[in-house]
């Protein structure tokens, strides 16, 4: 058994991670900004699941939040960093607050709570640090730029994490989902207030108004919460976990594209070292 600390728990796949550690047997920390909307976990499973109020812009509140749960449960062993939003805007309608308030919940909101939980996992020598990136780092759509830009520092921050901790028995791993029926492309998407027309063919397709994808993605909440379960549990877990066949299939097709950009222009790339 294991004390799993997640961020976002009140709707989609945070609350499917939380409901699947909970099956599986393991002690979990349930969190979100509202607790009241995490409150029926808690008070369905009173010995193994604490509710509590999680704003992960908020550094008291972080440190408290970890303070809580490691009197409670002893300790945390697998941390999830899934608290976030959506967020939609060609990159010149971006509002600058807008922007930096995402930077600030997804990139350093990952990076407060992996700070609050590091100190006691180096101690114990064991842990496993999840952040949650989307395929959309890997094909950028148009519109999504800024979002993609956060998952893209997540994906690096992690990759990065990962190797500094590994000799200190600690793993770092980021998922990159695809689309799941969750409230991701309703409630929990935000976009810039004011549409530029010049981008109504490319971006603007993608306003929420436009969006008919809500509701119907062809991901299952509750099957990529057992996809983390089993890839946390194995022996060797990896750094990149996809879920969903549009993001293996995204992954791949992106990745291929690149390899031949990379090809095509190699002898240029290998041209600007001084001469032998």
């Amino acid at each position: 058994m294991a004390t799993w600390f997640i961020t976002g728990c009140s709707t989609g796949l945070g609350r499917a991670f939380a409901e699947a550690a909970l099956a599986h047997g393991h002690t979990v920390v349930v969190t979100a900004r509202d607790v009241a909307r995490v409150q029926d976990l808690a008070d369905a499973h009173p010995a193994a699941a604490l509710a509590l109020s999680l704003d992960v812009t908020d550094d008291a509140q972080v440190a408290e939040a970890v303070r809580a749960a490691e009197e409670r449960f002893g300790r945390i062993d697998v941390l999830v960093n899934n608290a976030g939003y959506g967020y939609r805007a060609a990159l010149e309608e971006g509002d600058d607050a807008d922007v930096r308030q995402l930077f600030e919940t997804h990139v350093f909101g990952t990076v407060r709570t992996i700070k609050a939980v590091l100190p006691a996992m180096r101690a114990r020598r064991s842990g496993t640090i999840v952040n949650l990136s989307s395929i959309g780092a890997r094909i950028c759509p148009e519109g999504s730029g800024y979002y993609a830009a956060v998952k893209a520092a997540i994906e690096a921050l992690t990759l990065s994490l990962r190797k500094e901790v590994a000799p200190l028995g600690i793993t770092a791993m980021a998922v990159e989902p695809g689309g799941f029926r969750t409230d991701f492309a309703g409630r929990s998407l935000m976009q810039a207030a004011s549409p530029i027309p010049d981008y109504a063919d490319t971006a603007g397709r993608r306003r929420k108004e436009h969006d008919t994808v809500h509701g119907t993605q062809p991901g299952d909440p509750a099957k990529a919460a057992e996809a983390l379960l089993s890839a946390v549990e194995s022996e060797h877990p990896p750094y990149m976990l996809l879920l969903g066949n549009d993001a293996s299939d995204g992954f791949r097709a992106a990745l291929d594209a690149l390899r031949t950009e990379v090809d095509e222009w190699e002898r240029l790339s290998r041209s600007t070292d001084f001469d032998a």
